[in-house]
């Protein structure tokens, strides 16, 4: 899939999704800027594109601009869902982390790193 006017592959679809050829950057994350209404200079700026690549970028947004909102929405949604995971995950995993005891031996840097942990929470 390509859309340029001098006929070279400018968008291409790959294992990431729809994709500015020769980088890594997503259409979706252009859309992140776009939607938050960004310039396309400073959107170029920021991605570190060519301004032809801005520019395919843009135009294959705006020509195909419910396909790519609809795909848009779709990997903000796996994103959130990934998150939610690695979040409840963590939270188990620190839990688990809270409740372990010192090791042998290590008995007086513990103390000394609870004594620290009370310090900061009664400054909060």
């Amino acid at each position: 899939m390509a859309l340029a006017s001098n006929e070279q592959a400018t968008i291409v679809r790959t294992e990431w999704g729809l994709t500015v050829a020769g980088t890594r950057i997503t259409l979706y994350d252009v859309m992140d800027y776009v939607t938050a209404q960004y310039p396309p200079k400073l959107i170029r700026d920021i991605l570190n594109l060519t301004e032809e690549q801005i520019n395919a970028a843009l135009s294959y947004i705006e020509a195909n601009r419910t396909k790519v909102e609809a795909e848009y929405q779709t990997v903000l949604q796996e994103a959130l869902e990934i998150r939610h995971y690695w979040e409840e995950r963590n939270r188990e995993h620190f839990t688990r982390l809270a409740t372990m005891q010192p090791k042998p031996g290590r008995e007086a840097l513990w103390a000394k790193l609870q004594a620290q942990k009370a310090k900061y929470a009664g400054k909060a």
